[in-house]
């Protein structure tokens, strides 16, 4: 049963070596997605599973020691997602997870075994909804950590562009994030998420089936679009 969930955004410049100069302009993200991996922590969970966009049209899985980089970005850091258990895949995390790596490393985490789980963008909601659902039976008390950003078209220098319908959906994206609405997010417009660049709809669809019949209640730590991109951290416990 899903005990807690703990949402942040997944971009590479959430890692300060990455951001470089840049890096004081999301210490406030940074700070909020330490505050709900503690809420994580708080819930005592069995199994932490931790859920990112991936490339590949369906998904993929990342056993408790799977390693990262972020060499690909001009930075030689590397992490690994949890202890090294000696049965990860040869497969590297994807870069959503590799934050989610780092963010874990920075918080020190222990608490729980880790298992990551690479969603792709494409996966129909339906099918994100039972992956939820499949997660949440698999322990006593899941936990999940849930990567992905807004959309990516909320100013004339977003890596998308200007698109008006960018800001009503990231607000509904906050809404439904910050109160854990369970229905608002299995009912999010697959197409139109796509249209705004947006990483996060697949993962938070996910999270949305885990959720079904749990009561969590939810919280929103941080809403903000520096460089023109949606960026959400909210707990559910």
């Amino acid at each position: 049963m899903l005990v807690a969930a703990a949402v942040c955004p997944c971009p590479p410049l959430l890692v300060p070596e990455v951001a470089a100069g840049a890096a004081p302009e999301l210490d406030a993200a940074r700070t909020a997605c330490t505050d709900a991996l503690g809420v994580l922590a708080a819930a005592r969970p069995d199994l932490l599973v931790v859920l990112g966009p991936a490339e590949q049209s369906g998904r993929g899985t990342h056993p408790e020691g799977t390693a990262g980089s972020f060499r690909g970005f001009g930075v030689e850091l590397d992490v690994r997602l949890g202890a090294d258990k000696g049965a990860a895949s040869g497969r590297a995390l994807p870069p959503s997870l590799a934050v989610a790596a780092w963010l874990l490393e920075r918080t020190g985490w222990a608490d729980a075994p880790i298992e990551g789980l690479g969603v792709g963008e494409p996966l129909a909601a339906e099918r994100c909804i039972e992956t939820g659902r499949e997660i949440a039976a698999r322990a006593e008390r899941v936990a999940l950590l849930v990567m992905g950003d807004a959309s990516a078209c909320r100013t004339l220098k977003s890596p998308g562009y200007l698109d008006e319908r960018a800001a009503p959906f990231d607000a509904e994206v906050a809404r439904a994030l910050g109160a854990a609405d369970v229905a608002a997010l299995e009912a999010l417009d697959a197409e139109l998420a796509y249209e705004l660049k947006v990483s996060g709809r697949a993962p938070w669809q996910v999270l949305a089936g885990a959720a079904e019949g749990a009561g969590l209640d939810g919280r929103l730590l941080y809403d903000d679009a520096p460089y023109g991109v949606g960026y959400v951290v909210a707990t559910w416990s």
